[in-house]
């Protein structure tokens, strides 16, 4: 990505650029840190709209932040030190790990739920224990908040640690602010289309699972939980301690 903005020559035709940002945004979507993050929101959901809406805010709040900080950046020429990029991946780091440590605490929890009912048959009342398996039984109605809600922040995280990388480069090679703008915007609408495919391609077999084969369904949201919990180790241990950012 870098070389492709270095490499960009003043004459480069605008429409070339533009269809270059959303070329990149796309492949952006591809990211492992970013497919990490959005795969434990995607195996939640049993309703592939439902996913696909958690890929579209995720790209919201990704480029939400791109558009902010490039906004600033475009028009005061400031410069992101080395040390705050790294500061903002290993903050990406840390967020990986409590989302798949997430997971997997509902999972753990979810796995056998004891509950006591209480009955009354023909004047008498008696309890006894049921068990749920995962949440079957005790649906809540917080789609919309858990929808939108926290893939747009985490989106925002990754925005901002995405912006040394990709907004100072787009200054650099693009003479004109408003064309860097106007990149940053293509480059948002392609990361979203991307992410809104691969959230809804990974809650595909999570759909056919449901009520079928609890097994399969729970085989995957242990792997979305645990890749998620492993890649936020190994970038918070990389860019923390590799990088020396906590030396």
């Amino acid at each position: 990505m870098e070389n492709l903005f270095h490499t960009l020559p003043h004459t480069f035709p605008v429409w070339a650029t533009l269809a270059l940002g959303f070329v990149l945004g796309l492949r952006h979507a591809l990211d492992a840190d970013h497919v990490a993050a959005v795969a434990t929101f995607s195996t939640e959901e049993r309703n592939l709209w439902r996913s696909s809406l958690v890929g579209a805010y995720w790209g919201a709040g990704h480029t939400a932040a791109l558009l902010v900080f490039g906004a600033v950046i475009v028009a005061f020429k400031l410069v992101i030190s080395e040390r705050m990029s790294q500061f903002l991946e290993f903050a990406v780091g840390l967020m990986l790990i409590v989302l798949g440590a997430n997971v997997l605490r509902k999972l753990a929890h979810g796995t056998a739920a004891i509950h006591i009912h209480t009955h009354e048959h023909d004047g008498s009342t008696h309890s006894h224990l049921h068990v749920h398996l995962g949440s079957a039984g005790h649906t809540h109605q917080h789609h919309v908040v858990r929808v939108a809600g926290r893939p747009f922040v985490v989106g925002v995280v990754h925005g901002l640690a995405g912006t040394a990388a990709v907004l100072l480069l787009v200054v650099g090679a693009i003479p004109s602010a408003l064309l860097a703008i106007g990149t940053i915007v293509i480059f948002g609408i392609g990361t979203i289309g991307g992410m809104m495919a691969m959230s809804m391609l990974m809650s595909v077999p999570l759909v056919y699972a449901a009520g079928r084969i609890k097994i399969v369904e729970r085989v995957l949201r242990l792997t979305a939980g645990a890749f998620s919990l492993g890649f936020g180790i190994f970038l918070a241990w990389d860019v923390g301690f590799i990088q020396a950012l906590l030396r």
